[in-house]
């Protein structure tokens, strides 16, 4: 998992939140407030709620609107977790049986401590499998 999260306010314009994901180049901001996991926003629901809002509105009226619209109004509300103690197993079948790309890992107070995305189980798949074919592992270390 990551430890280094980046987490956004639910209060945040979806604007602000869209460039965050665009500037570190990340898919999923998990929302946090009091300290507390309460949701989360991927870039497909930025892109959603950019369209939605573009339906029949001028580019001035566009831009109104969006710069209004918070991630709270487009957020997943208490999102699938993972404890930082459960198997990377666990994590991935949650993913599966979800049909989603990453899980926020949060403690026993629900404070997120982290986050597993399918690239980080795809990276230990990739690393593991090289080591079992005693390939060198030099290639792969641009990718991390």
């Amino acid at each position: 998992m990551s430890r280094e999260v980046l987490s956004v306010a639910p209060d945040m314009s979806v604007l602000e939140a869209g460039q965050l994901m665009v500037e570190r180049a990340i898919r999923r901001l998990p929302v946090v407030e009091e300290g507390q996991l309460v949701g989360i926003v991927t870039h497909g629901d930025v892109r959603g709620a950019r369209s939605a809002s573009a339906s029949g509105l001028d580019i001035w009226e566009l831009s109104y609107r969006l710069s209004r619209l918070t991630v709270r109004e487009i957020m997943t509300p208490n999102p699938v977790t993972i404890s930082p103690d459960d198997t990377i197993g666990l994590a991935a079948q949650l993913m599966l049986k979800y049909m989603i790309g990453g899980l926020p890992v949060v403690d026993a107070q629900d404070r997120l401590v982290g986050i597993i995305t399918e690239s980080d189980i795809f990276r230990l798949v990739v690393r593991d499998w090289m080591h079992a074919q005693n390939e060198p592992t030099e290639p792969f270390a641009h990718y991390e």
